[in-house]
């Protein structure tokens, strides 16, 4: 927090300067309104960047000809601040004005055409429109192949975000190739700790992670926490997320204690590096109510949850999808505790906020829909419960690709009301559905492919089909043995299963 009020005193000191020394619509004037936003941007501070960044524009359109590629840098910045309030098409249309501008204004193949191209793939990615981001990540990617040599860092900047969407989409092994090929590329043209080393192994991670391979994810992660310990000072904001990220490994695993160990190292981090109400700490609340939640301890979840909620309150857009998770967030807390009145007014908030944030297709709306039926499931309105959860896979079908793996939790979630309702065949046929799904988008240990086989089991015990039902169990507890501590709520829940199946014999 101390550097970004020097690096504004500074700029602020230089602007009052230029005021006094300069005509009023100098070029350079608009140069220290744009390095104000700058930082007003990197402390998260969107409306007050935004309110800098408009006001060297006004100056550039006045000092500089029509189509001059400081106008294009002035319509890039606004476009990306618009991109972190969520205001998608404002940021797109900034975005867009840059890229026509530097069209006109620069050679062919120049490189700030390729920074248009790859901010524009940005938003997309965040509008959940992967075939758009990729396209434009890609044109990016064929454009600095050209403007830089074979091994430049903004070559491995490209391979990065093509694998961030490519994990997006569920295409695992595509994403682990342009993360692995954009770490090769920074391994020869950087530093050895440089800062975007611990990046490249940060996103490794995560699509790791996301395939639950968490002891690899855990050994990446803490790579990059290793590189961002020697190349960054100690409450840098990068650390905190590297605390941040092991926490939620370390949450997956079942591992509590150090889940809520991290995530507080990476929120103390956060309170010196950032303002008070900066969004980053409101993810680390966010993310520390989400354990609690795991570990049963309700009232902290929600106390945490609900502090998370204050601060994206004060730092967001009223419509901001950030407040949606938060909302979401809550009422899944209160779904846990059985107030279900309390979980529906939070979830059903959530669908709102998403329905102005977001385009309709997102997968978040998909998530609000299905947790609203989970919800009503719980309930015994079955009705409702499977209009929200058919809803929520139809939604998923539009935005996914084929057989990612959200399709197997929609299934595996439908089957879940019918197997409720007594409608055993027809749970069973959704859940084997889902369990195709997962064996193709999973790796073969993937806790989730695990509750594929336990709810397989769970249909045939109810069936009266014992012998089937334990060797769906045992398989289930087989893939828990390789995937998660002994001690994972989830693989204790699985054992005594069979011993109440055993039981039966």
């Amino acid at each position: 927090m101390d550097e970004y009020s020097k690096a504004l005193s500074s700029y602020e000191r230089s602007l009052e300067i230029r005021k006094i020394a300069l005509p009023p619509n100098h070029p350079d004037l608009a140069t220290s309104y744009n390095n104000i936003g700058i930082v007003y941007d990197n402390m998260g501070e969107y409306s007050k960047a935004l309110s800098s960044y408009q006001r060297s524009l006004e100056i550039r359109k006045i000092a500089l000809p029509v189509n001059h590629s400081d106008l294009a840098t002035s319509y890039n910045n606004i476009g990306m601040v618009y991109d972190n309030m969520d205001e998608y098409s404002k940021a797109l249309s900034s975005l867009e004005r840059s890229l026509e501008i530097r069209k006109i204004a620069l050679p062919l193949n120049h490189p700030d055409l390729g920074t248009s191209y790859n901010n524009i793939g940005v938003v997309y990615s965040h509008l959940g429109e992967y075939s758009k981001a990729l396209s434009s990540y890609e044109r990016s990617l064929e454009i600095r192949k050209i403007a830089f040599p074979l091994n430049h860092p903004l070559l491995a900047t490209s391979y990065n975000n093509i694998g961030m969407v490519y994990d997006n989409m569920g295409e695992y092994s595509k994403a682990l190739s342009s993360l692995e090929r954009s770490l090769e590329i920074r391994k020869i043209a950087l530093p050895l700790n440089h800062p975007d080393l611990a990046t490249s192994y940060n996103n490794i991670a995560s699509v790791y992670s996301h395939m639950g391979e968490y002891s690899k994810a855990l050994s990446s992660y803490e790579r990059s926490l290793e590189i961002r310990k020697i190349a960054l000072s100690p409450n840098h904001p990068d650390l905190a997320t590297s605390y941040n990220n092991i926490g939620m490994v370390y949450d997956n695993m079942g591992e509590y204690s150090k889940a809520l160990s991290s995530l507080e190292r990476s929120l103390e981090i956060q309170k010196i590096a950032l303002p008070l109400n900066h969004p980053l700490l409101a993810t680390s609340f966010n993310n520390i109510g989400m354990v609690y939640d795991n570990m049963g301890e309700y009232s902290k979840a929600l106390s945490s949850l609900e502090r998370s909620l204050e601060i994206r309150k004060i730092a967001l857009p009223v419509n901001h999808s950030d407040l949606a998770t938060s909302y979401n967030n809550i009422g899944m807390v209160y779904h846990n505790m059985g107030e279900y009145s309390k979980a529906l007014s939070s979830l059903e908030r959530s669908l709102e906020i998403r329905k102005i944030a977001l385009a309709p297709n997102r997968p978040d709306f998909a998530t609000s829909y299905n947790n609203i039926g989970m919800v009503y499931s719980h309930m015994g309105e079955y009705s409702k419960a499977l209009s929200s959860l058919e809803r929520s896979l139809e939604i998923f079908k539009t935005a996914l690709p084929p057989n990612h793996a959200l399709w197997a939790t929609s299934y595996n979630n439908v089957a879940s009301v019918y197997y409720h309702m007594g409608e055993y065949s027809k749970a069973l046929s959704l859940l084997e559905r889902s369990l195709e799904i997962r064996k193709i988008a999973l790796p073969p240990n993937h806790p989730l492919l695990a509750t594929s086989y336990n709810n397989i089991g769970m249909v045939y015990a109810n069936m009266g089909g014992y012998s089937k039902a334990l060797s769906f169990y045992e398989r289930s507890l087989e893939i828990l043995r390789k995937s998660v501590p002994s001690s994972h709520p989830y693989l204790v829940c699985v054992k005594k299963n069979i011993e109440n199946l055993r039981n039966k014999f």
